[in-house]
């Protein structure tokens, strides 16, 4: 484990990265003694100062929870990260890409929660009772560690890599639709990129939920009502150019769209 000032340097030096929209050099590099718990103790700290400087948590995030994603970054187990207020977009935003060191876009299912959830022993069944609906939802990755050979202690200390997320479509109760089967075609430009079912997620998108309040509970911490879970991506990340327009049809759960300006 690395020493309290330790972790306190390094949740500044990312901050520092955020406000600045630049990457740091890896963390594991730099301290290969490094654990999954010193990462989140790093983002524990980050989330914190953040919370200082006036910004409300509104949800989390899960991360690296679909065969596509483990693939895309080859880091095989699921991580979580917090979503604050300032990082919800609604349908048709204009997202300002300077905002970000780097761009990429995934597609997701978002969960609503109407009761809290804490651990351990959260089943699948509890997510779906605690919960008001699902959205649709894009979330915008966004790394302030180089990307090149990066571990899961790095992707957790920079908040799981999220930047933002756009919430869109048509949200549905959780026994409105076999949320299993809800998929998505990702457009970039009129163009399709990536296509994708829900059920790539864990096998069901509110498994990624249940083992979010098992690991938060690890961490001393619960899910509280109100707020948005990311469930995690069904396809793997698309990068984004500035000037991009980014679409996501759902089918009957409707469609995101967004730009990049």
């Amino acid at each position: 484990m690395l020493e309290p000032q330790h972790i306190e340097a390094i949740a500044d030096e990312l901050l520092q990265a955020d406000q600045n929209r630049s990457t740091v050099p890896l963390l594991t590099a730099r301290n290969p003694g490094m654990t999954i718990d010193d990462a989140y103790a790093v983002q524990a700290l980050w989330a914190r100062r953040r919370t200082e400087q006036g910004h409300r948590v509104v949800g989390h995030k899960i991360g690296l929870t679909s065969r596509a994603m483990q693939a895309a970054t080859g880091i095989t187990e699921p991580d979580y990260g917090v979503i604050f207020d300032d990082q919800v977009y609604e349908n048709g935003a204009t997202v300002p890409f300077d905002h970000y060191s780097n761009v990429r876009i995934e597609v997701e299912l978002a969960f609503v929660l109407g009761r809290p959830l804490k651990g351990p022993g959260v089943t699948l069944f509890d997510v779906l009772d605690a919960t008001t609906y699902v959205v649709p939802a894009l979330e915008i990755l966004n790394s302030h560690i180089e990307m090149k050979n990066r571990t899961i202690v790095d992707t957790i200390s920079d908040n799981a890599a999220l930047g933002a997320m756009v919430l869109g479509g048509r949200p549905v109760a959780v026994d409105a639709v076999d949320l299993r089967w809800v998929g998505a075609l990702l457009y970039r430009n009129q163009t399709i990129e990536e296509t994708g079912v829900a059920a790539g997620v864990l096998n069901h998108p509110a498994a990624g939920v249940a083992w979010l309040a098992g690991k938060l509970a690890q961490h001393g911490g619960s899910l509280a009502a109100g707020e948005i879970v990311l469930a995690g991506s069904f396809t793997r990340p698309m990068w984004v150019e500035r000037g991009d327009t980014v679409h996501a049809d759902y089918g009957p759960l409707g469609a995101i769209t967004c730009r990049f300006e």
